[in-house]
């Protein structure tokens, strides 16, 4: 799962890298030629949405959602692992959560043949399916990480748990960015 990660971290710097330039450019034209490209302002917004959709998923993987872990080092092993499946589980069925809600506006918008009120007039199936998908990859990987975090607590595997599932605390991140460094 971390070569998703990394391969989505890309996908979406990326498609911000030209984002940025097709403002920039949006910005040339009408300073110095008066004109315009229009829907820079929609691009972004298609470009954020899938991105947000995505970077769900990049989070978990990374295990950088937010979780409040004052208390998580000093539990037992046992409640700590308790704590860990109830987490990645919930994860889980925010997935599934989005997928059912995500289905409904996929739906509306297929029966109104709903367009941008853009100059574009783009077909919002179009932005809405690549949003939908970051949601169906993210959904899949928490399905994943649930069903592998659920065996792990079922066989009594709370050391393995733990160390896959625990979040990370303040001296893993710090471990993990000199490693980075130096690999730079």
């Amino acid at each position: 799962m971390d070569r998703l990660a990394t391969w989505i971290s890309r996908l979406f710097g990326w498609a911000l890298l030209f984002l940025s330039a097709f403002v920039a450019l949006e910005t040339v034209l009408r300073k110095l030629f008066n004109t315009s490209l229009q829907g820079a302002d929609e691009l972004g917004g298609y470009i954020l949405a899938a991105g947000a959709a995505l970077s769900f998923v990049v989070a978990m993987i990374d295990r950088a959602h937010i979780r409040i872990d004052v208390l998580h080092a000093r539990f037992p092993l046992r409640v700590q692992a308790a704590l860990d499946w109830v987490s990645v589980v919930s994860l889980g069925a925010l997935g599934l959560f989005f997928l059912y809600v995500g289905w409904f506006v996929i739906g509306d918008t297929l029966d109104y043949g709903s367009t941008a009120a853009t100059p574009w007039r783009t077909p919002l199936i179009w932005p809405q399916s690549a949003w939908y998908a970051g949601l169906v990859i993210f959904a899949f990987c928490a399905f994943a990480m649930a069903w592998r975090a659920t065996r792990l607590f079922l066989s009594g595997n709370h050391r393995r748990l733990a160390s896959e599932f625990n979040p990370s605390s303040a001296e893993d991140e710090l471990a993990e960015e000199l490693d980075q460094l130096k690999s730079r």
